[in-house]
């Protein structure tokens, strides 16, 4: 099906269906609507115009997802993946989403979103949407996501404590219960534990924010635990200024763990042993999507990367 029949279905001009997919700013949002409407009955999309390149990067607010550091390394992997697959990139903050509706997009890139933010997403754009670090919404058309191995990922930290000889492990998730990956970590290190027989008493897996950070640490040292595995935002910084406060040497005193911060892991004293996600892949396969969108998809709905491994001396 051709532009020129969609107008037709719809009553408009061609120019006008262009003005939609354009996402030009004078179109009514009726009329929007309505050429959306027909072109989803009618299964059209619109070619990834070669002048229409701009990418837009939908970035969370700091105080409902404490996820700094992850934002931070995805950040500097699409805007060096991007421009080498000819695209321009736009910021725009969650809280301004409104904005979309007036500005013209080939993709969208929404970094540590809730999926259900953009449930609607297939209403309203027809350039397709990546969610990175979270997966898609069900019955969600143009809505991707690209995210690390969550499960893998606190198998890996836990099995190399293990492997190196801690058998009382504590766990801090960097979050907010109920929101991003924090559930799924805590039921992957649990079941890490209990395919170890490590000890799974509730009190040693925390989940918070800095706020708490010091203070739940002090209760896993209370509790005599010789491994500490702190994954998410910039947990290895905490985690290394709390045993700092309590005197506690790392490796001699507690084994630590956490995830990789690209510019503190490897300089802190002593280097810290990390899990880390392939950011650049992350990256690649975003830009895969948009790219290829709508024919001829590269990748299916949701994609999942391994994490690695980064071991250095935090870990006797």
């Amino acid at each position: 099906m051709k532009l020129q029949e969609i107008a037709r279905l719809a009553g408009v001009s061609p120019a006008t269906v262009s003005r939609v997919f354009s996402h030009h700013p004078n179109i009514r949002s009726k009329v929007r609507e309505h050429v959306f409407a027909i072109a989803r009955k009618h299964g059209y999309h619109p070619r990834l115009s070669t002048k229409q390149r701009n990418v837009v990067i939908i970035l969370p607010g700091d105080e409902i997802y404490p996820i700094r550091n992850c934002l931070e390394m995805v950040m500097m992997a699409l805007t060096y993946v991007l421009p080498k697959r000819g695209f321009r990139i736009e910021i725009l903050p969650q809280d301004n989403i409104k904005r979309l509706d007036s500005i013209q997009f080939c993709g969208a890139v929404a970094i540590g979103a809730e999926p259900d933010d953009f449930r609607q997403w297939g209403d309203r754009f027809t350039a397709p949407l990546v969610l990175v670090d979270r997966d898609a919404p069900r019955h969600s058309p143009g809505v991707y996501s690209v995210r690390s191995d969550e499960t893998q990922g606190m198998e890996i930290a836990v099995a190399h404590l293990y492997e190196r000889g801690c058998r009382k492990i504590g766990c801090i998730i960097h979050g907010a219960a109920g929101t991003g990956n924090t559930g799924t970590r805590r039921t992957a290190v649990l079941k890490a534990f209990k395919d170890r027989s490590l000890p799974i008493h509730e009190n040693l897996i925390h989940i918070c924010g800095d706020e708490h950070y010091v203070e739940n640490i002090g209760k896993l040292l209370k509790l005599g635990i010789d491994g500490l595995f702190c994954p998410g935002g910039n947990a290895g910084i905490l985690a290394a200024y709390a045993l700092s406060l309590f005197d506690r040497q790392v490796p001699g005193g507690i084994s630590l763990m956490a995830s990789e911060h690209k510019l503190f892991s490897a300089y802190a004293t002593p280097p810290q042993t990390t899990i880390t996600q392939n950011h650049i892949g992350l990256a690649e396969i975003a830009a895969d999507i948009i790219e290829s969108f709508p024919e001829e998809p590269r990748r299916p709905q949701c994609s999942v990367l391994p994490y690695s491994l980064i071991v250095r001396d935090s870990v006797k």
